[in-house]
Order: C-alpha cells, then structure tokens, then sequence
C-alpha cells in the first residue's frame, strides 16, 4: 500500500505561483506514474497533470493548466511536485496526488489507485 502526503497549498493571489508536492512513503517511488487532480465544490474531480513511472519521459497536462503548470519527479528523495504559475481563481479546489499500480502510465483515472488526502489551494482575484 502507497501512501501519500500531499504539502504546499495554501491562498495565494491571482498571478503568484505555488509548488505543491506529493511525498510518497515508499522506499522507491520510481516504478508509480503520479497524477495531480484537483475537485472544486460542485465540480467534478479533474486531472491537471500527470508523469509517468521511472525518469518521467511522458507527461500529460490538461488543458486548463497547459504553459502554466508544470509536473516533475525525483525518485532520489520520493517526490512529485507540482508547480503552479500565473494562478487564476478557477484553479481553487482541493489538490490531490494520486499514484498509479507499478509500471502503469496512468492513461486513464481509474489507474490511479493510491490517492493522499488532499491539500487546499485558494487562489483570490
């Protein structure tokens, strides 16, 4: 069983940036593609970015954060960080990590089967 701590959120204006990071309690987080989602009141959960398992060769953004947020991994300290800029209002919502089974590129949300509990990102205009 992965777990995931999620860290780094918190309110910022619109512009600023935040880095969010997903640490992961494994000895090796290599072998697990990661996702970042992110739920708004009302809305349903929405996959922001995504890095594959091992060096991260393959990236996903969607397309509400593309040129703004960018995905990274180090498998050397068992982290995945998110860093945010040029935020908007609409990117509030609760900001989840989410890993996938071993040696699977997370193409689809329901393989992403280990989730951390979230951390709250509040941006005001």
């Amino acid at each position: 069983q992965v777990q995931l701590v999620e860290s780094g959120g918190g309110l910022a204006q619109a512009g600023d940036s935040l880095r969010l990071s997903c640490a992961a309690s494994e000895r090796t987080f290599s072998p697990y593609s990661v996702g970042w989602f992110r739920q708004a009141p009302g809305n349903e959960r929405e996959r922001v970015a995504a890095i594959s398992w091992g060096s991260g060769l393959r990236t996903y953004y969607g397309d509400s954060v593309k040129g703004r947020f960018t995905i990274s991994r180090d498998n050397a300290k068992n982290v995945v960080d998110l860093q945010m800029n040029s935020l908007k209002p609409e990117d509030t919502a609760v900001y989840y990590c989410a890993a996938s089974r071993p040696w699977v590129w997370g193409v689809k949300d329901d393989e992403y089967v280990y989730w951390g509990q979230g951390t709250q990102v509040t941006v005001s205009s």
